[in-house]
């Protein structure tokens, strides 16, 4: 009963290890059969380079995984505020890669729908607006000015966003702004 159960493992064993042979040797790149064109050992860099085809090198570093680049984004936040009606907000200027922009992150758990207006204010007298639908529903989302091209420095820049009932009223239920009074001291 030993030998057959050894057997059985034997099976098995050999059975896993055909993937990994199959890795290690690799295809078969421009006729070359000796197994060195790819797969494995030349994954980890165990391979000679110089019997792997020019076009298979090339085509191994543009699919090698690495980190993306990405653009560093400065934001400068006001604080988290609610209302009573059940709708949280929290306004934002962001910069990066010479523009500006503003955005506006919510919840609105009023069970209405909202409108918000989200207006970035620059130098210079420059201001861009947006309005956006403000979905009723646990879910956050978040409202977002087109990004413009950044003058002078950010500091110059602020953000609101001016949350409202959608009737004839249009009654504010919150305003959510980037920037907070410096604190005073006394």
């Amino acid at each position: 009963m030993n030998l057959r159960l050894i057997g059985i493992g034997a099976g098995v064993l050999i059975i896993l290890s055909l993937p990994l042979a199959g890795a290690i040797a690799g295809p078969d790149f421009a006729g070359q059969g000796d197994g060195k064109g790819g797969g494995l050992l030349s994954s980890l860099g165990l391979s000679d380079p110089s019997r792997t085809p020019p076009g298979a090198r090339a085509a191994a570093a543009q699919a090698s995984p690495g980190p993306a680049l990405q653009a560093r984004t400065d934001s400068r936040c006001g604080p988290e505020l609610s209302a009573p009606q059940g709708l949280e907000a929290q306004t934002c200027v962001l910069e990066g890669e010479g523009q500006t922009w503003g955005r506006s992150y919510y919840r609105n758990t009023s069970g209405r729908a909202l409108d918000a207006v989200l207006t970035v204010m620059g130098p210079a007298g420059r201001t861009v607006q947006i309005r956006c639908a403000v979905a009723a529903g646990d879910e956050p989302g978040l409202c977002e000015t087109p990004r413009g091209e950044s003058v002078g420095t950010p500091d110059g820049y602020s953000a609101v966003a001016e949350f409202a009932v959608p009737d004839d009223e249009g009654r504010l239920l919150l305003r959510s702004g980037s920037n907070t009074p410096a604190p005073r001291e006394g």
